[in-house]
């Protein structure tokens, strides 16, 4: 067991150091990074095409990298954006690693880059412990997943900087309770900003967007 704790270690220290290399070359690029995280069925592709098609449309640099067990699928669906898209397969881990990362950024110029975003792999335990470099990490809970899944994974919750309600359009339906809702995330994220959207409506996409948009131009000015 100390054996594995060690070696666990030896693995999160050294996604640190190359998180930290990263982090410094998209800080020098002038990219701003975000951290896609949730569980499988969150709605998370929708939300990111959607995302890199009104980016796009409104004249913004973004990419994408996509992190899956297996297929390209999602890099073939986010790809009808417009936007460059590169696939990860992970071939079986649950989380992308800052090497991966790094491994796929090969060939791009990321100076000409103002957003780049990471879609995780679907899970939301792994993740909590891999800093990508990113600027942003955004936690995805749709409303279909019950109000108290902040709670039962707290780590990832905790570690994020914004957390999106997704499908927002089905609340009524799947009788979401908001305030559960909130008073989860807010039970092991005191404070985080919270939004609310609908991919498929276009419902808070533009809160969405001008959140982004605020938080790169604040990075900017702290750098």
């Amino acid at each position: 067991m100390t054996r594995l704790l060690e070696i666990h270690q030896h693995v999160l220290n050294k996604n640190d150091q190359l998180a930290a290399a990263l982090r410094q070359r998209f800080q020098t690029a002038g990219v701003f990074v975000s951290n896609l995280v949730s569980s499988p069925g969150s709605g998370k592709t929708a939300f990111l095409e959607k995302t890199l098609t009104l980016l796009h449309e409104k004249q913004h640099k973004v990419a994408a990298l996509v992190g899956d067990l297996a297929t390209e699928n999602d890099a073939v669906r986010l790809s009808r954006s417009g936007a460059p898209v590169r696939q990860i397969v992970t071939a079986g881990n649950c989380h992308l690693e800052a090497d991966m990362i790094s491994a796929h950024l090969e060939g791009w110029d990321l100076s000409a880059l103002e957003y780049l975003f990471i879609e995780n792999v679907g899970n939301l335990v792994c993740p909590s412990n891999y800093d990508l470099g990113e600027d942003l990490r955004v936690v995805m809970l749709s409303v279909t997943e019950g109000e108290d899944k902040p709670q039962k994974y707290p780590p990832m919750f905790n570690s994020a900087d914004l957390v999106v309600i997704t499908k927002i359009d089905l609340a009524e339906a799947v009788e979401f309770d908001r305030d559960a809702a909130y008073a989860s995330i807010h039970a092991v994220a005191p404070g985080v900003p919270i939004l609310e959207v609908s991919a498929k409506k276009g419902y808070g996409m533009d809160a969405w967007l001008d959140f982004l948009m605020n938080r790169r131009n604040s990075e900017q000015v702290k750098s």
